[in-house]
């Protein structure tokens, strides 16, 4: 399949800070990635430039078949599905979620002169229903809760039909029964053949979709692993990443982590 991003080499340096350490990495159409890490390893930093916000210090970034630094980004940040925390805070409160949805069509965070078409409308409210939020539509964005917003997020994050979907820690801030309906949202996403590669970052294993296939294990900017959840979501990898001695459990296509108290690291 071919690749929607690729990473070569790719170093990110701010001051004397280095955020990204010589990635190199791929994902392919069709696949769904996890990004675990504890903070500071350069997730975020990892999709800002994933998502064209931001461009390498050195190495090769390539987006959708177009090299960042050589394409005109504003034509290309369409092309990607983002949800973010930083996003989120600009969505107006007072917007109507179903035009917080189709806004995302016409590339602006709120509705304002814009005459939306009939299809618009239609694709939304199919959106809605589908991630389970179509009964919010005519509530105002900043009536809902914060399981809601999340979910409203990724309904939006595809209103223009990506090639690529980002989510950066779309769990954080949700309660028990939030977060877990967000996964099973995100586990039905994944499991859709028609649904666009996809990138999910986060600390937490709890926090992986059942139908996700890939993980990129990262520390202080630099990757332990990568590769197929079966061959890289182990024990000694997790530790490593965390550092911290972990146990592992995998139940009924689910994952937990806890300190293993038997050993010190």
């Amino acid at each position: 399949m071919a690749a929607v991003l690729e990473l070569a080499d790719v170093t990110v340096r701010r001051g004397d800070a280095t955020l990204l350490d010589r990635v190199t990495w791929v994902v392919r159409e069709g696949e769904r990635w996890v990004v675990l890490g504890p903070n500071g390893a350069g997730k975020t930093t990892l999709l800002q430039i994933a998502s064209a916000q931001m461009f390498p210090t050195s190495g090769l970034a390539g987006v959708l078949g177009e090299l960042l630094g050589t394409v005109d980004v504003f034509e290309l940040r369409p092309r990607i599905g983002l949800t973010s925390a930083a996003l989120a805070e600009r969505l107006p409160r007072q917007e109507k979620v179903r035009d917080v949805v189709i806004s995302a069509a016409y590339g602006v965070l709120g509705r304002w002169r814009e005459e939306y078409v009939e299809d618009d409308v239609v694709r939304a409210d199919a959106l809605m229903r589908e991630i389970g939020v179509l009964p919010l539509a005519d509530r105002t964005f900043g009536t809902l809760s914060e399981g809601e917003r999340k979910r409203v997020q990724v309904a939006r994050a595809l209103m223009t039909d990506p090639e690529m979907l980002l989510l950066d820690e779309p769990a954080a801030g949700l309660d028990l029964g939030g977060r877990e309906d967000l996964v099973s949202t995100l586990s039905t996403l994944a499991y859709d053949p028609d649904a666009p590669a996809t990138v999910l970052v986060s600390h937490h294993v709890e926090e992986i979709p059942p139908g996700f296939t890939h993980a990129l294990l990262l520390r202080q900017g630099s990757i332990v692993a990568a590769g197929t959840l079966e061959e890289v979501l182990t024990e000694r990898a997790l530790s490593a990443t965390f550092g911290m001695p972990l146990v592992l459990e995998h139940v009924d296509g689910r994952y937990a982590a806890r300190r293993d108290v038997r050993r010190r690291r």
